[in-house]
């Protein structure tokens, strides 16, 4: 995965005030869908943080916490913004270039006090038919430096696997459409993975045990493109995941394509219209050591001698629809 300080754009945080141009500022940079996109359905999304101070005062405190974002397939605006006096500033970043992260800290909170920073936001979410014509789909051949994140490992997605790579071969082998290649795979895990309710584990648990979670479903097929060649990344969406492949057009153009790996079947089309929380299943997070699949939020900050400890409440939640 592309480490270099251009894969991880940070920026500033503005006050309250400001936070609802920069709102609208702070997109990822996605390439066009080639899907034909379809019905749209505005969905509600309410998402924050509300931090209290426990036995004493609290403060130096930062919170993050992912926020749904523009895609091709979904507009997100601003509709309501609530900021108590607690709040010392608001804005957002980009993790990676493509999660959206709503950034607030807190100087102090005294006892009794409740800090809140909450956005609701309203989600247009469009559905995608999949492409008439597949023929002049091709797994691309040279892809830039910033979109190898999506062929190499993941955390819990060994796409490098020796499993996963004599499994993606046998699919693959004597089919000529890269298309084709594709739906193999897609079919191949509906067929030989069983999605039932459990812990997720990971894409070669699941391989070998031939069952999994949502998230190892939708990992295994993600593991099996990338070992085939085939640029693959997991959607977030509330409670559940679907995957994404993407090929070229005749004029070299790259696009995404969406698939349902786990649940009703929807090959290169989404009939459906959930949120996108996030896009990608690779990420290098400021503050923690490690790469993650899933931007989660956090709270951080440094003890007050004599305080108290923040009681915290991160909220996430669709609001009806």
């Amino acid at each position: 995965m592309h480490r270099s300080t251009l894969a991880l754009l940070f920026l500033c945080v503005l006050c309250p005030q400001t936070a609802w141009a920069q709102f609208e500022n702070v997109q990822p940079d996605e390439a066009k869908s080639a899907t034909v996109l379809g019905t749209s359905k505005t969905t509600k999304y309410q998402v924050g943080v509300k931090i209290a101070a426990v036995g004493g005062p609290c403060g130096g405190l930062t919170a993050t916490i992912p926020v749904p974002a523009d895609w091709p397939e979904q507009s997100v605006r601003l509709a309501d913004e609530q900021v108590s006096p607690e709040i010392g500033n608001v804005g957002y970043r980009l993790v990676e270039g493509t999660v959206k992260e709503m950034m607030i800290t807190v100087p102090r909170i005294n006892p009794g006090q409740t800090a809140v920073a909450v956005i609701t936001v309203e989600v247009e979410r469009r559905s995608a038919a999949p492409p008439q014509d597949t023929s002049g789909l091709t797994i691309p051949k040279r892809l830039p430096l910033a979109m190898r994140r999506y062929l190499g490992s993941s955390p819990y997605i060994e796409s490098r696997h020796g499993e996963i790579r004599r499994q993606a071969n046998e699919i693959i082998e004597d089919i000529d459409s890269d298309w084709d290649k594709v739906e193999a795979i897609y079919d191949w895990v509906r067929e030989n993975i069983t999605f039932t309710s459990m812990k997720p584990t990971n894409a070669v648990t699941a391989l070998r045990d031939k069952k999994g979670d949502f998230e190892d479903v939708t990992g295994v097929f993600i593991a099996l493109c990338r070992a085939a060649d085939i640029p693959a990344r997991t959607v977030w969406i509330p409670s559940s995941s679907y995957a994404e492949f993407y090929l070229e057009d005749a004029e070299g153009e790259g696009h995404w394509y969406p698939c349902r790996v786990a649940g009703d079947r929807a090959f290169g089309e989404m009939p459906d219209h959930p949120i996108i929380l996030q896009k990608g299943d690779n990420f290098r997070v400021p503050g923690r050591k490690d790469p993650v699949r899933f931007v989660n939020e956090k709270l951080s900050g440094k003890a007050i001698r004599g305080g108290g400890k923040p009681k915290v409440e991160f909220v996430r939640e669709v609001l009806g629809g």
